[in-house]
């Protein structure tokens, strides 16, 4: 398996590209409209083929690259069940699975972040967490239907039982930080260390964090798979 973290330093996004060693098929997982090129260039660089664009959830703070990626590859765009995003071409449940030649990508629903968000077990060995579980922290849970509820239960329910040894990769970090284990948050996540469900809804309640710069943009257009009047 090729497994490349690449970085979009506007967003502080993590797009994670993931390819089948023997059949150079590859995937990317949420794609930023900024940096398509980056990632074609990556793409044909490495001589693969771009079979689908994976996302976690339908973004606040970026364009998605998926609508571009798809309409110069034939790629196919993938989003979390009950996304409100009709053009996709598949919906992946709670514990369906995708194969990409020989890698198994698992999708775990991670809700409260947003109403609809997965998380990506690769291989059994890392987890793509998107904007549920953070390194030292999570997503907020106050707009797009999230609920901090759910978030509790589905991050400490679904994701600290995996093996202590699973690798963390977030969708976002915005301290410098790339890579975690699920043993770590368990221990030092701030966010969830000593919180009993009641504390961590209120302690959620209680951010008053400012709206992401691009969400009045970014959501309609994500619903829409990334299209905008934008030039690539």
């Amino acid at each position: 398996m090729l497994f490349r973290q690449l970085f979009d330093p506007q967003t502080s996004t993590y797009t994670y590209l993931i390819a089948d060693s023997q059949s150079k098929e590859v995937l990317l997982v949420d794609p930023v409209l900024e940096q398509v090129e980056r990632d074609l260039k990556l793409i044909q660089e490495l001589g693969l083929t771009l079979r689908y664009c994976l996302e976690t959830h339908v973004h606040a703070d970026h364009i998605t690259g998926t609508g571009k990626l798809r309409e110069l590859t034939g790629c196919l765009g993938i989003v979390p069940d009950q996304a409100q995003v009709d053009c996709a071409d598949r919906m992946l449940k709670n514990g369906e699975e995708l194969n990409l030649g020989e890698i198994v990508i698992k999708a775990i629903a991670t809700l409260g972040h947003t109403d609809s968000h997965n998380s990506y077990l690769v291989n059994q060995d890392r987890v793509l967490t998107g904007d549920s579980l953070l390194i030292r922290g999570c997503g907020r849970t106050d707009f797009q239907s999230g609920d901090a509820g759910t978030m509790y239960d589905h991050v400490t329910q679904r994701l600290f039982t995996l093996p202590e040894q699973t690798l963390v990769y977030p969708g976002h970090d915005y301290r410098g930080f790339t890579v975690s284990t699920i043993k770590e948050e368990k221990q030092y996540n701030p966010r969830f260390l000593g919180q009993t469900r009641e504390s961590f809804i209120e302690l959620m309640g209680n951010l008053n964090l400012p709206d992401p710069q691009k969400i009045a943009e970014a959501v309609p257009a994500n619903q829409l798979c990334g299209k905008v009047s934008v030039n690539i």
